[in-house]
């Protein structure tokens, strides 16, 4: 039934624009006649709705002809909903001045002028609300699993890993890496984070029928020419839909912009990391934003400080050399929710290390205190970073502060979560926290670096609150 109405899902959201259309005209004729707002209108100037009725059906089949013109209907996925708004007030605007001219060249003068310019702003206020509503449902259809998209990459470089870590990130867009190919046997047999390698391009026909894939994203440098002319060949020959990425972007992992001159596209690099008048508003917002949650959590503290104290002999703090931007050590400051020989212990326990890549993480730690387990669930342990993030060595919100001995033995890609400052919390805090492999960690990392803006700190911040109260992936 869901996939049903999936599949319909434009048409539905065109039958209830058209019907909202109807309605906006029913509420300004209502205010205007019913309820008399601006002023008393004239019984002898009275219009009775079954006219303005009439031209309600008419506006919605224009509306729907210039919501269809605009582009509304065929928005790709990942457009955000400021770019769907543009389209429908620019729509409603030309519907509403279409409508008050047509009044104002066919109709009498005691037909109200004005029941059309609040139509025109309510069919705004109604399709805006519809058109949100469509993208909640939609969202929470695909976290389902409903109307996802099967992706199989070819290719497994550094465009590929652009593409993973953009689809992991954003798991609103409904698409699903089945998996990658790459004739690099380091590349193509080894899995990356959550994502599989299948092997060789030899093995795309295979992958298509096993995987039911729905559509192939190419990612391959131009110098393999052949390559993608027979991986195209291949996938029209079985009715999979397949799209190649400019090899232009291949040069470097930096945005572009695209202008048009004349019909010739110009290109320009922007840098993706986190510096200039960028890292000065986001420096501005973890001075602001870190003293008013200093003050607020220093009592707190003081309590923890206690119970840390009177738990277990020991320092009441933990103080652990880590790596900050452009690979800075520092050093980093948290509550200690250990013994205090733990690090000693490490290598005993190695056998137990439930975390893959350079990570040592166990679910149940025998070396936690018993109020180092409460701190542990609720990220307690971590409030002495805000000393961190007012002294300019970490940030509220960015990728996880690394060991040095992790950064040892990083691939080359790992590398490019270093160009932020650290943060107490991060993309990848509040898409899984430990629960995640290192890899899909890695990318996320890598991903807010990229896509760094002052919303995405404050949605980040705001994601952590639930997730710190559940205590979700934190051990």
């Amino acid at each position: 039934m869901a996939k049903r109405l999936l599949r319909h899902q434009k048409l539905i959201l065109a039958l209830v624009d058209a019907l909202l259309v109807v309605v906006a005209f029913y509420v300004a004729w209502w205010l205007r006649y019913e309820r008399q707002w601006y002023h008393i209108v004239d019984p002898a100037s009275y219009t009775d709705f079954s006219f303005y009725f009439g031209v309600a059906v008419i506006a919605s089949l224009f509306t729907l002809l210039t919501f269809y013109l605009q582009g509304v209907y065929a928005l790709p996925r990942g457009t955000g909903f400021f770019a769907e708004f543009s389209k429908l007030f620019t729509s409603s605007a030309i519907v509403t001045i279409v409508l008050m001219v047509g009044n104002y060249m066919f109709q009498p003068l005691y037909h109200s002028r004005l029941v059309y310019g609040m139509a025109g702003g309510l069919i705004l206020l109604f399709a805006t609300i519809a058109h949100l509503l469509n993208r909640i449902i939609l969202t929470r259809m695909r976290r389902r699993g409903v109307g996802i998209r099967r992706i199989l990459l070819v290719g497994a470089g550094e465009m590929s890993r652009t593409i993973m870590r953009t689809l992991l990130a954003e798991p609103d867009l409904g698409y699903h890496v089945v998996g990658f190919l790459d004739d690099n046997p380091q590349k193509g047999e080894r899995n990356l984070g959550p994502f599989t390698g299948l092997g060789p391009i030899d093995n795309l026909s295979q992958a298509l029928v096993k995987n039911q894939v729905d559509e192939v994203i190419i990612t391959l440098p131009w110098q393999y020419h052949r390559r993608i002319m027979s991986v195209l060949r291949q996938c029209q020959q079985s009715g999979v839909k397949v799209r190649v990425v400019p090899d232009v972007l291949q040069l470097s992992l930096d945005r572009v912009d695209i202008e048009v001159l004349n019909g010739i596209p110009l290109i320009s690099v922007r840098p993706t990391t986190i510096a200039g008048p960028q890292f000065a508003i986001k420096r501005a917002m973890d001075l602001t934003m870190g003293g008013l949650g200093l003050v607020i959590a220093l009592p707190v503290m003081a309590v923890l400080a206690l119970a840390v104290k009177l738990d277990s002999p020991g320092p009441v703090f933990f103080v652990q050399k880590r790596v900050g931007r452009d690979g800075k050590l520092f050093r980093a400051y948290k509550f200690r929710s250990m013994v205090t020989d733990a690090e000693s212990m490490k290598p005993q326990l190695e056998r137990l290390n439930e975390a893959d890549g350079p990570l040592f993480k166990i679910k149940d730690d025998p070396r936690l205190t018993r109020v180092g387990r409460f701190l542990r669930r609720t990220s307690l342990d971590e409030l002495p970073q805000i000393f961190n993030v007012l002294k300019g060595e970490m940030s509220l919100v960015g990728p996880r502060p690394a060991l040095p001995e992790e950064v040892a033995v990083y691939d080359p890609w790992h590398r490019k979560r270093l160009e932020a400052l650290p943060g107490m919390t991060g993309l990848w805090q509040v898409s899984g926290r430990s629960n995640l492999g290192f890899d899909e960690m890695v990318m996320l990392d890598i991903y807010y670096v990229e896509n760094w803006s002052p919303g995405l700190d404050i949605s980040i911040l705001f994601r952590t609150i639930p997730k710190v109260l559940i205590g979700e992936g934190a051990y």
